[in-house]
């Protein structure tokens, strides 16, 4: 079995958010980096988890600079046998999908996985443009996986549930919460992760078909009024005279 786990670096959640330059640019002073956490918890956890079971090998790959290799060596400490990285800063998520199939078209993989989104854009797009130009499956916000001989059986979170889909390899897959526990690398990860091949590939052309116009932070979290629950009239008179709602 021959995957391939899509990783990505961003923000750490508790990096102080600021925009430079007209609010067109993120500002990265002072800020510190990880791994996607979907991609490392969810999507790298199952990818190990499969090779466990089934055997094979697992890759992982960014598209990125130089600045991407320290998440890239934590991965090969979790337990990914070797990486590429794709040496381009990407424009979009497009950009992004497009290196990546593009490494892929020159080797037959199994499954191909993403997280759900990053967490600094949200988009949840480089999955499905992944299968896209590989022209496979795509099974999206998977949140369970379990193999059988060739066939993969996974759930999927949809509005309201979950759905159950069946499918052959080769696919790709976005993963979801829940689909693997997370895996702290330990000491012996950390150095064999040194010895790991990472080898750097050149980027191919590309033409954004978007750009970033501005960023906006979203309005700060207004206040929560306690009301005393054997007060209630209370709470109706600022339902009905400030939140307007009654």
């Amino acid at each position: 079995m021959k995957q391939l786990v899509c990783i990505s670096r961003t923000p750490d959640t508790t990096s102080q958010i600021s925009f430079v330059e007209d609010s067109t640019k993120f500002d990265t002073d002072g800020v510190q980096y990880i791994m996607n956490p979907y991609d490392e918890w969810y999507a790298l956890v199952k990818a190990l988890e499969v090779k466990e079971q089934v055997g094979g090998t697992v890759t992982v790959i960014n598209v990125g600079d130089g600045s991407s290799d320290q998440i890239i060596r934590k991965a090969l400490a979790i337990g990914a046998d070797d990486a590429i990285r794709v040496d381009k800063v990407a424009a979009d998520a497009g950009d992004v999908a497009m290196q990546i199939a593009a490494v892929a078209k020159t080797e037959a993989y199994d499954v191909i996985y993403t997280g759900k989104e990053t967490i600094d854009y949200n988009n949840s797009e480089v999955g499905s443009r992944i299968a896209a130009h590989l022209d496979l499956p795509f099974i999206s916000y998977a949140n369970t996986l379990s193999v059988e001989e060739s066939t993969f059986t996974i759930a999927r979170d949809i509005e309201g549930g979950s759905e159950v889909v069946s499918v052959q390899a080769p696919f790709v897959l976005s993963a979801s919460k829940g689909l693997a526990e997370q895996r702290i690398p330990n000491m012996r990860g950390i150095m064999m992760a040194k010895r790991k091949p990472l080898v750097v590939k050149e980027a191919v052309a590309y033409e954004a078909t978007s750009k970033i116009v501005e960023f906006e932070k979203p309005e700060g979290r207004t206040s929560c009024t306690m009301i005393d629950p054997d007060n209630m009239g209370e709470l109706v008179r600022l339902l009905h005279e400030e939140a307007k709602v009654i």
